[in-house]
């Protein structure tokens, strides 16, 4: 476990590998945990660190912390306290929401972004994600599968109030609208499965640089439910030229099937 102090209260990560740096965050249920699959297959090329955002995991708990601002904000304290410089963000749910916030404040620091099950907008988030307790979420969402559980063990430990103030933050923005504004490459990854968050028609997801794709078989964690298919998709979207758009992956066989 590896940890450091930001204004003055514990943020926990993990790290691994050598290389170009890609940041993990969670999303509403559960921790850096569920994301130890897709570390494992990045660090052979990348050096991949996860987060515990305020309010989840073993990161502080601080109710002055939880705003969709304040966690960008752990987020650049993050990479600045330990050197980093551009990176790669590999979000899901809130994570990826905290992902767009943070690519409109510092767009010079972010090389890409994978977006998985991000609600593009308030009414995109089925209201059982906002009222649920987390465990409740945790039964609701996963498939139930041992590994599921284990990689699921932290939800327990979220504070629900993290989860409502960042369902404000979403409710008040042009979240979305703002960050295509910014030209970053984004990968919007949708499972069909997904019973929390509604999935954009492919022509209110797409532009030059944001492209859509989803897995078929994948709920509210694609990364658990079809890990290698995840991980594959992960990887050839790293593999991409920095600028380049993310529609490029669109000429591989194996995504052309679903794509919607």
């Amino acid at each position: 476990m590896s940890a450091i102090l930001l204004d003055g209260s514990i943020v926990h990560y993990e790290v691994l590998g050598r290389g170009r740096p890609v940041i993990f965050l969670h999303g509403w249920v559960g921790s850096w945990k569920y994301w130890i699959s897709s570390m494992q297959v990045t660090s052979t090329s990348f050096r991949a660190y996860a987060l515990d955002l305020w309010g989840f995991g073993d990161t502080a708990h601080n109710e002055l912390k939880y705003s969709l601002d304040e966690q960008v904000k752990l987020l650049d304290s993050f990479l600045n306290e330990l050197g980093i410089g551009k990176i790669a963000i590999v979000g899901h749910g809130l994570g990826a929401l905290v992902g767009m916030k943070f690519a409109i404040r510092f767009r010079q620091s972010l090389d890409r972004l994978m977006a998985v099950n991000c609600p593009l907008s308030f009414d995109a988030v089925n209201p059982r994600l906002r009222m649920n307790t987390p465990q409740e979420l945790t039964d609701w969402l996963s498939n139930r599968s041992p590994e599921a559980s284990t990689a699921l063990s932290d939800a327990a430990k979220a504070d629900a109030r993290a989860v409502a103030a960042s369902m404000t933050g979403l409710q008040s923005d042009n979240l979305f609208g703002a960050f295509r504004e910014q030209d970053v490459p984004c990968l919007l990854v949708y499972g069909e499965k997904d019973q929390a968050i509604t999935i954009p028609t492919y022509e209110a997801a797409t532009s030059t640089f944001t492209h859509q794709i989803i897995l078929e078989g994948s709920g509210h964690f694609p990364m658990l439910d079809e890990a290698i298919k995840f991980n594959r998709l992960l990887t050839d979207f790293l593999a991409l030229d920095s600028g380049a758009s993310p529609g490029e992956l669109q000429t591989k066989e194996e995504w052309k099937r679903r794509v919607r």
